[in-house]
This record gives C-alpha cells, structure tokens and sequence, in this order.
C-alpha cells in the first residue's frame, strides 16, 4: 500500500475518564464509523481504579467484598468485550482502536495478533523482548503478562463487516500489579504474573508518553497514515 493510499485515523488521548463514560463513546464512535459518518479511531486513555468482567464471567475470580471495594475505590463493570476479568487504573495506557473490517478477507484472530504486534513492537525499541503465549490472548515478558487484550466484534448493520471496540491495556506504572491487581485473578490465570514497563526497565514514563510513541506502530500496523496525537 503506498503512501498516497494509506487510511487516515484520527488519534486521541485522555488523560483521565470514567469507565461508563468511555464505554458510551465507544458505542457512539462504533455507530458513526459504521454509518461512515466518522473516520476510524483510536481512543488513548487512562481508567481511575476499575474493574472490568467480560463474557466469561467467573465471579469468583474478583477476590475483593464488596466493602473492600468500597474501600479501595474500585469499581466493577460487567461489559461487552471478549475474556474475564481485569483491572484498569491510573499509571496504564487503555487503547480502544475502533476500526472497520471489511467482510472480504475478514481474519479476527489475526486482529487480536495485529494488537499484540503493536505492543511487542514498542516493547523491541526499549530492549524488551515481548511475546505470546499460545492459550492466552495479550503480550508477554517471560511468564509475566505486561499487555492485556479483549475486543469485541460489532456487526455492521449499514455495509459488510465490523466494527471493533474494547481493545488493550498496557501496564506503565511500577508495582501495578500488587496496587490493582492483587484483587483479581487476571484474566482468569492464576499461575503467571502481572508486570509493568517501569518494573522491567526503571523507567518512569509518562503514560502521554507512552501514547504519543506506541500512534506510529499501530499506524504502521493496521496500514494508516501516521496520526498526530490530540
């Protein structure tokens, strides 16, 4: 694809949004996109202190009361995307990429891999070697999970195809995974660990940051122009 060809997307990053009120612009921007009426979008962002059960459904894996919630100031959601439970908190990049896949061709795990990719491929610029495990969707540093990944796959009701929400949330902050996840069995996994970038390389990158380099891998990636941060 040459570059006169290459999609536009339009990039954005919010430093900080309530999980319901993210969830509603997803399935507003999934209609437009849908209708046309909006060009494809990835949302950049930062959740406060969330949980979020997906369509598994395993209550047994959220370990906290619901007092110890109230304490911790957690919320919980049970939402619309693929996978169990994880949690969403200040210092970890959120991406919501919602993006039009034609019904030609149509490949959703090779979606899930394309997602994967764009982290592993940041991760290689700092001298981290990221990766996959094959019975677990998200990105991997040794049997630590750095990246977690679930979507959802909206059927298109004005042309053939659909329209992607949900999408990944990567791990920035030091000691993440004892602050918000020690109240969870993420994603359903009980014999690997949670990391972040700062715990493998000391690095304390803002979480702007970390959006504004990650852009260029995804645009490289799902074939668009590259796309200024707003």
């Amino acid at each position: 694809m040459t570059k006169n060809h290459l999609k536009q997307l339009d990039a954005s990053y919010t430093p900080m949004i309530g999980y319901a009120e993210a969830w509603d612009l997803q399935k507003a921007y999934v209609k437009e996109i849908d209708k046309e009426e909006r060009r494809e979008t990835l949302l950049l962002l930062q959740h406060p202190p969330t949980y979020t059960v997906g369509s598994q459904r395993h209550p047994e894996h959220l370990l906290y009361s619901e007092e110890q919630l109230a304490e911790q100031g957690i919320q919980v959601f049970n939402i619309d995307r693929g996978g169990d439970i994880t949690y969403h908190g200040p210092g970890q990049l959120v991406g919501y990429p919602l993006l039009y896949l034609d019904a030609a061709g149509l490949d959703l795990h090779g979606y899930l891999r394309q997602l994967e990719q764009v982290i592993i491929d940041w991760l290689e610029g700092y001298g981290i070697e990221g990766g996959r495990k094959a019975e677990y969707t998200g990105v991997w540093v040794g049997n630590a999970k750095i990246a977690a990944i679930g979507v959802k796959f909206n059927k298109c009701r004005t042309r053939r195809g659909f329209v992607t929400s949900h999408g990944f949330a990567l791990n920035l902050k030091a000691g993440i995974g004892e602050e918000g996840f020690r109240g969870i069995v993420p994603c359903g996994i009980q014999e690997y660990d949670v990391t972040s970038f700062a715990d493998l390389t000391g690095i304390h990158l803002s979480v702007r940051q970390a959006a504004e380099e990650l852009v260029p891998f995804f645009c490289r990636s799902f074939g668009f122009e590259n796309a200024d941060l707003t």
